[in-house]
């Protein structure tokens, strides 16, 4: 679990100024690549490399080309081996993304880092990029990068989570982290993720040394039953669409979406049913399937790769999201209280038309509707949040052509007493359900007087809501 704010001091410079069979490298004939960063350390009870296999075809199928692992010295050979072993037979490519975060992997000991690229440098599923091993990192800036290599026994193709102003010896190319909106000091705020675009390759001098972060959401709100506790979002909103109109025009070689499965964050367009551990983050996950933002990528991510600034809508779909609660209501027992950035959320719901021809997209969000004129392509819409049933219809002409009401209704009321600033996610046609693994830590530390399960409790209608206090 990423704690942002170690990496301020590098940030605040910068911002200122398919089928399985086939091979992935069949997809590269524009030299593009799509990442999604994979938090190894939620996984480790996983029993058999079987249990990647779904994910890693739902990746495979969306044109991914490749996980990032991230992990730190905790995690073992053997759930990267499996990892990599379920990749090799899915037919998507792994690669490892070192975590220099607080009491992780150490500036200090390159050996220990090029030991493990040693371990699996050669397995079949690994990322080779210009004849080199694939290697990347959170954080780590002054790593002596040849005293990796030797350890690893190879040259590496290494594109690190290091910042503007960093030292590049050794590298290939920066990956910038922040994919979202913030102050230019990693707390919330309006500085778009453009502007590390641009700061990132002013440092590194080409696209092709850039990998760019693609992110739907960043929303936390851990209390002190962790060791990393905190309690914050990022500006989000619309940003899933826009953050992948910025990239098709901006094509650089490289792009990360951050992330796959990090659950404690709200980042995830992974599956809930994923086996994983869970620290609490069900009370704000629990009921909050995030499938729908992998469904609208997919167009995106073959645009990238053509080198087309607009996607082709080869199947018509509207994706729409909002946040479970008005950001004004009051959740008087949960002690963490308001995340900051909270203000910087607007009370409207989302939706996303992904259509071969031109129609109409009917939105209704409680007791506001309203219609929009949707050409061919992807485009955007927003209406004003409010309590009560979501419905959303493509219509053309007289002609209803798809409609579906969401499983979640938004209410004023507070599910296991806190604040939830992370978004539903669903579509039309609907989806099948996405239920989160039950792993009880859902029922501890929630606010005293409320109860809170674990359980999938869709649909959730406003008329039958009520406060979960006991």
């Amino acid at each position: 679990m990423h704690s942002v704010f170690t990496l301020a001091i590098g940030l605040l410079a910068a911002l200122s100024p398919a089928s399985l069979a086939q091979p992935i490298e069949e997809r590269q004939a524009t030299d593009r690549y799509v990442f999604a960063h994979y938090m190894m350390g939620i996984v480790q009870h996983r029993t058999s490399s079987d249990e990647f296999d779904q994910e890693f075809g739902l990746a495979k199928a969306a044109g991914i080309d490749a996980f990032a692992l991230n992990f730190g010295p905790d995690v073992s050979d053997t759930i990267l081996g499996y990892a990599y072993d379920s990749a090799d037979r899915v037919g998507i490519k792994v690669f490892f993304s070192f975590d220099f975060n607080s009491g992780l992997y150490s500036t200090s000991d390159p050996a220990t880092v090029g030991n493990r690229i040693k371990a699996f440098k050669d397995k079949p599923a690994q990322l080779i990029v210009d004849n080199k091993p694939f290697v990347s990192t959170f954080a780590g800036p002054g790593l002596d990068v040849a005293a990796v290599e030797s350890a690893a026994g190879a040259d590496i193709f290494f594109l690190p989570n290091w910042y503007p102003g960093n030292d590049q010896t050794g590298t290939d190319g920066f990956f910038n982290w922040m994919g979202w909106y913030s102050d230019g000091n990693n707390n919330p705020g309006t500085i778009p993720p453009s502007d590390g675009d641009t700061a990132y390759i002013n440092t590194v001098g080409s696209k092709e040394r850039y990998m760019a972060p693609v992110s739907p959401w960043f929303s936390t709100h851990y209390g002190d039953w962790v060791s990393y506790s905190k309690n914050w979002v990022f500006q989000s909103n619309d940003l899933w669409f826009t953050r992948w109109n910025e990239i098709l025009t901006l094509g650089p070689r490289f792009i990360e979406i951050v992330t796959w499965n990090d659950y404690g964050e709200s980042a995830y367009v992974g599956p809930l049913s994923a086996q994983h551990d869970d620290d609490g983050h069900s009370k704000w996950v629990n009921d909050m399937p995030h499938g729908g933002w992998l469904d609208m990528a997919k167009p995106y991510i073959a645009a990238y790769k053509a080198g087309a600034t607009a996607p082709t809508i080869s199947e018509e779909k509207l994706i729409y999201w909002y946040r479970p609660t008005p950001k004004g209501i009051t959740c008087s027992g949960d002690n963490l209280g308001k995340p900051p950035g909270w203000d910087l959320m607007t009370d409207e719901v989302f939706v996303v038309a992904l259509l071969q021809t031109a129609g109409t997209v009917v939105a209704t969000s409680g007791t506001n509707t309203q219609e929009f004129d949707a050409p061919a392509g992807a485009s955007l819409y927003k209406l004003p949040l409010a309590v009560g049933t979501q419905k959303f219809t493509l219509k053309r002409g007289t002609t209803e052509v798809m409609s579906d009401t969401s499983l979640r209704d938004i209410v004023d009321t507070c599910a296991c007493g806190i604040y939830n600033f992370n978004a539903y996610v669903g579509t039309v046609p609907a989806a099948a359900p996405d239920a989160l693994v039950n792993f009880d830590a859902i029922a501890s530390n929630v606010p005293a007087g409320y109860s809170c399960q674990p359980t999938p409790s869709l649909p959730i209608r406003a008329s039958g809501a009520q406060a979960t206090s006991t």
